[in-house]
Parts: C-alpha cells; structure tokens; sequence
C-alpha cells in the first residue's frame, strides 16, 4: 500500500496544492488515507506538509479539527442533499475558526444527486481562497463533467505486484515509465484494464501532471520524459473515441518501450 504521508508530500512540494480534488479508487485503493493526508497537508502549519507534528496534523489525525468538516449523507438517508450543500456553501464563507485553510470532506460524493451537484458548482468554482474540498467516489463517472472538470482528478489502483514502485495511480505509473521496466509495466498495465474510461482519463492526466513536475524539479530529465508525456496525451484522446480501456492498456505498454 502506497505511503499516503509520502504521497501528499509530494502533491504540497512548492505550495501547489489543488482547492478541490476528485478522489476515486475501489475498496483498498487508499482513498480514504490519502483523503486524510490532504486534509492534514491544508491545515498543516509546519514543514513538509502534513509535517504530523504541529496541533493541526494532530487534531486533523484525531478526527476533531473544527476546520475538517466530512458531509455525508444524514443518517436513514442515501442521498446527500441540496439543502446540505446549500448549508455547506453558507458555511464556506464563514472564515476558518484556527487554520489558515476550511477542508470539506465529501464522502461519498456520489451520493450527490444531480441538483446537489449542481449546488456545489459556484463554490468549487469560485469559493473563498481559504476553502478546500475532497469529493471521494469509486469512479470519477459517477458525477457530472461539470464537477470533474473542477477538481484536479486522482484516481487510485490497487497494487497488483509486490515488485512495483511504491505508489498508487498517476505516481506508480510515472515511476515504471521513467524506471524503463518493462516487465512490471506490463503487469501494472494489467491491472488498469478493469478501469472505466473516466478513469483511465483521469489516471493519465494526473500522470501527466506528475511527470511534468518531475520536469520542472530536474530539466535533465526533459529528454525522457517529454515523449512519454506526448504518448500519455495521445492514449487520452484516444479514449475518447470509445476505445476500450483493454486496448489503451495494450498500446500504453507497447508505446512506453518504442520512445
């Protein structure tokens, strides 16, 4: 299982953490820890965020930071309703009672119905600078491309292989196309095959994002990891034209090992 700590670490180098974020993954994908991890990171007020030592990351770890709010549906009920998100956007307004940031924890966001999607639209957009949100979900399709295309997108896949890079998702994937490994590229590319096309999207766009990163931190790797950043593109856009995910798992590999 990937190092959720680590991870965040990674996401918050250089301030850059996202105000929204869409978290999906099956049961044992992480979600939950990560989810944790990024709601530690935006109230941490230490170093390398979340640093776990200053009273936020405790009291975020605790579950009793007044700044980490969870919405989830009331208790009898499946949906998450209008009026919550209403009360949310209210509450978003009202500025942090001891951090720097307010951290909404949607969970799960699919119990969101449409007009409760809708709802959360002008905040996701356009919410106070202070305000952040974490919408977990098992897929990314199962909310509407007006709220995905809000959030920077993690999706997580389970580890198939002990020998694989530490790491879930776009970090993992990043890792086995700089790593040049073929043969645990060729299992991890396996496992991808069960994702939806939401989430092979998803999936490559926070590998994008993760690899352009790694570019910025040190330009001599341009030269191997511009033309995997093109491939990476061109498998994104290829799904978009219904091919299935079986098939772009197939050509990532192949494409991965001709560059």
């Amino acid at each position: 299982m990937v190092d959720p700590i680590d991870t965040v670490r990674r996401l918050a180098a250089g301030d850059r953490l996202s105000h929204a974020y869409l978290i999906s993954g099956p049961a044992g994908s992480g979600k939950h820890a990560l989810t944790a991890a990024l709601a530690a990171a935006l109230v941490c007020q230490g170093e390398d965020r979340p640093g776990g030592r200053c009273i936020h990351c405790k009291k975020a770890d605790a579950g009793i930071h007044p700044d980490v709010i969870t919405v989830a549906p009331a208790e009898g009920k499946k949906d998450i309703l209008v009026e919550q998100v209403r009360g949310l956007r209210t509450d978003a307004y009202i500025r942090p009672n001891e951090a720097k940031r307010k951290v909404y924890i949607i969970d799960p966001a699919s119990a969101l119905n449409p007009s409760a999607q809708n709802a959360l639209l002008k905040v996701l957009e356009d919410g106070p600078p202070y305000a952040a949100f974490l919408l977990l979900s098992e897929t990314a399709g199962q909310l509407l491309p007006t709220v995905r295309s809000r959030c920077e997108q993690i999706a997580l896949v389970p580890a198939v292989d002990e020998e694989l890079p530490a790491g879930e998702g776009a970090l993992a994937l990043a890792d086995l196309l700089i790593q040049g490994r073929e043969s645990a590229l060729m299992a991890y590319c396996v496992s991808l095959e069960k994702l939806s096309r939401d989430e092979w999207s998803a999936l490559l766009t926070e590998t994008i994002l993760e690899l352009e990163r790694r570019i910025r931190a040190d330009l001599n790797l341009s030269r191997q990891i511009l033309p995997k950043i093109e491939l990476l593109k061109t498998l994104r856009g290829a799904a978009e034209f219904n091919t299935g995910v079986g098939h772009l798992a197939g050509w990532l590999c192949a494409g991965a090992f001709s560059r």
